[in-house]
């Protein structure tokens, strides 16, 4: 980048049921802070599981369902996670009852809280309400004392969710990242030019950053 103190844009596509957009996200702020980038963040939404009954399914059930894993498989996965988590001080907590969640109306309060300028404070308490605290994400209650509980406006918060009050805005905002060929996350786009796509690793992230200053 050119003057080497200008900030780095980076735009991250994803969706807080997926635990590799988190993982992501602990790599790429690590190696951030390592290399002392400037930088700003801004997150995008997109639905793991769109056509998702509000109710949600079994997390088990779904990973089955839509990838045909065993339980064995799943347990790998699980385990690789929380060891990759652990190491990010980040905590996976699996457990058999976890759900899996539609997240359109996470994704409308996010929209709001973003007016609010505290987007991606939502955004971390969301990731560990789900993967750490099992908390209910298809229930608006639970949303709305989320919001709350990083100081928003309850009661707002729940009417923007009753009223669906962003439905429009995150539908073409989510329309917009597949346009632009986005199909799974998490995508990260640097400066508006340059995609990464999946959880890169600390010392890769690290390396595209340095990669960066060269070509900006």
């Amino acid at each position: 980048m050119t003057p080497a103190t200008a900030t780095l844009q980076i735009d991250i596509v994803s969706d807080v049921v997926c635990p590799w957009c988190i993982v992501g996200y602990l790599q790429l702020a690590e190696a951030l802070e390592s290399t002392g980038t400037p930088h700003k963040i801004r997150w995008h939404p997109f639905e793991l599981n769109p056509g998702m009954a509000q109710a949600g399914q079994n997390m088990r059930e779904h990973i089955a369902e839509k990838y045909g894993s065993t339980k064995e498989q799943s347990d790998e996965s699980r385990d690789r996670l929380t060891e990759v988590g652990a190491e990010l001080g980040f905590e996976f907590r699996f457990t058999e009852d976890m759900r899996m969640h539609n997240t359109f109306n996470v994704h409308q309060l996010l929209h709001w809280a973003e007016q609010q300028g505290r987007m991606h404070d939502l955004k971390l308490a969301l990731f560990s309400g789900h993967f750490t605290d099992g908390r209910n994400l298809s229930d608006n209650s639970v949303l709305a004392d989320m919001a709350f509980e990083i100081g928003l406006d309850r009661a707002e918060a729940l009417a923007v969710l009753n009223e669906q009050r962003f439905a429009l805005q995150v539908r073409e905002a989510e329309n917009h990242w597949k346009n632009q060929g986005i199909r799974s996350v998490p995508a990260v786009i640097f400066n508006q030019r340059h995609l990464v796509s999946g959880a890169q690793g600390v010392e890769n992230f690290k390396g595209i950053l340095e990669q960066l200053k060269t070509l900006e």
